[in-house]
């Protein structure tokens, strides 16, 4: 069978939603599909495997086995999608589904225990009455079982196709689900910034605490040399945390360690009482936060908020505080996503930024286009921190104008991106697009890093020619008062 090209299984895997459009809302249906597509994944991939070895031994059954035993995922006898698909016109085929699926979760405990529990192919609230839920569960593994889909190794080759399409499926979903898309889904553009400009080293621990589907953190970690890297992440919604545990499988990251929780009320990344400590911290926190845990902050266990408690209205500054406790001393990088409000909002959030920029930590701000995030319109900034800053400048950059107008959001391109990395290797003042600015001049702004303060995009508008202007005039008066004098000559022709 030829090679089968990503677009058509994009397609494919998109088409499959369907089945649930106008039946399950969005935000469930998406959890099902991706299900969905990890089930007939490892698979196919088991299967691809379990034949390279009946061929290898010859057919020896045993060796097969024993071998199959020391793959990094393992999938018991009646767990398969196939062997589900062949049941389908069972009248219990959801609750076969659920229990194939348990099977999965209870054979890869380590990687994968819990990853299922919000997703019931049995629920009758969501998927409907039994005749009803039994018709659309077969027509998605029919959808699924499509040789279209056939995700084998062999067949698909050893390019990251699975790992494309659940991106894919993500981005999608994200653009649908408008404002709660920000939960779980940081545009493709924006984390492939971020990762070329922490530029992660072979080895580097990397940190997201607020990782949603994991999609920054694989890319920040997939900008490293070789995949000699390990993957840590911290996720509050039980959905988006399972999401994020597949992703990293889909995508062959077997370092990885993702907990379940609040990372500012209960940080569960710690090694014995202290938090710990990453080469790369980077996360896409959501927006101005209310209710982040103010009240808890004061009696924070491990000291996060000693520059100052960040307002209770808005959590902006307490994500960055524990974003720089968790970087290690001396070496540690960390890039986060913001709204231009943290640059600068006055009161608690301006002595925090006070703090943080006389203890030589800040290192850049990109100011970012508009329209570039699921769910908002508003511009955002990057910060970027580093513990090991040799000077004490901190270089602007205005990159708000520089994107590719899409449909529904705006882009960022290669080019764009090649240009703001450039500028921030170069850490040199760039006309109308960067500044580099020194520590008396941030003080002398009252450490406001409000980008407009430091980068001139101010173009001057060409001087206006008022005699041509006033001839021009006079011109388009004449041109009138010859076609008013035609326009009466008509008028009298026809008696009007």
């Amino acid at each position: 069978m030829s090679k089968i090209n990503q677009s058509e299984i994009n397609d494919v895997a998109w088409r499959a939603c369907d089945t649930f459009r106008g039946v399950v809302d969005a935000e469930n249906y998406r959890n099902y599909i991706l299900v969905m597509l990890f089930w007939k994944y490892v698979t196919d991939v088991w299967r691809d495997h379990r034949d390279a070895y009946l061929k290898e031994y010859k057919g020896d059954e045993t060796r097969v086995t024993r071998r199959l035993a020391r793959e990094r995922f393992q999938l018991p006898d009646g767990c398969d999608f196939y062997s589900i698909h062949a049941q389908r016109e069972k009248t219990d085929i959801g609750e076969r589904m659920n229990i194939a699926l348990a099977g999965i979760e209870e054979a890869n405990k380590a990687k994968l225990e819990g990853v299922f529990r919000e997703v019931d192919f049995n629920s009758e609230s969501k998927l409907g009455q039994t005749r009803d839920r039994n018709a659309r569960l077969k027509m998605l593994l029919e959808d699924f079982a499509t040789p279209k889909l056939d995700l084998r190794p062999s067949i698909v080759g050893e390019e990251d196709v699975i790992g494309n399409v659940y991106e894919y499926l993500l981005e999608r979903f994200a653009s649908d689900a408008g404002k709660k898309a920000g939960e779980f889904y940081t545009p493709g553009q924006v984390s492939k910034l971020l990762a070329m400009l922490l530029a992660p080293k072979k080895g580097d621990m990397i940190c997201d605490p607020t990782c949603g589907s994991g999609s920054l953190l694989i890319k920040v970690g997939r900008q490293a040399d070789e995949r000699d890297f390990a993957l840590f992440g911290q996720e509050m919604n039980g959905t988006t945390h399972a999401l994020c545990r597949m992703n990293m499988f889909l995508h062959g990251m077997d370092n990885f360690r993702i907990e379940w929780g609040d990372t500012l009320r209960n940080p569960r990344l710690i090694e014995g009482d202290r938090l710990m400590k990453f080469d790369i911290v980077v996360a896409n926190p959501p927006f101005s936060l209310d209710k982040w845990g103010y009240e808890e902050a004061s009696a924070d266990p491990f000291h996060r908020y000693h520059r100052g408690l960040p307002p209770k209205s808005k959590g902006d500054w307490a994500f960055i505080s524990h974003m720089v406790e968790t970087a290690r001393e001396g070496t540690g990088r960390i890039g986060v996503v913001v709204p231009h409000g943290v640059l600068f909002r006055g009161a608690a959030e301006g002595r925090i930024r006070q703090k943080m920029i006389e203890g030589n930590l800040l290192e850049a701000v990109i100011g970012l286009p508009a329209n570039l995030f699921f769910g908002t319109g508003i511009p955002a900034a990057i910060l970027l921190f580093n513990k090991g800053k040799t000077h004490g400048d901190v270089l602007f950059i205005d990159a708000s104008r520089d994107f590719k107008d899409a449909k529904n959001q705006n882009v960022l391109t290669e080019e764009h991106l090649d240009r703001i990395v450039a500028t921030h290797k170069a850490f040199q003042t760039v006309e109308k697009y960067a500044y580099r600015a020194t520590p008396q001049e941030l003080a002398d702004n009252d450490f406001n890093l409000n980008i407009p303060r430091y980068v001139d995009t101010f173009e001057e508008e060409a001087e206006i020619d008022l005699g041509a202007v006033k001839q021009e005039i006079a011109s388009l008066e004449s041109q009138l008062t010859a076609v008013r004098a035609k326009m009466d000559g008509y008028l009298k022709e026809l008696g009007l």
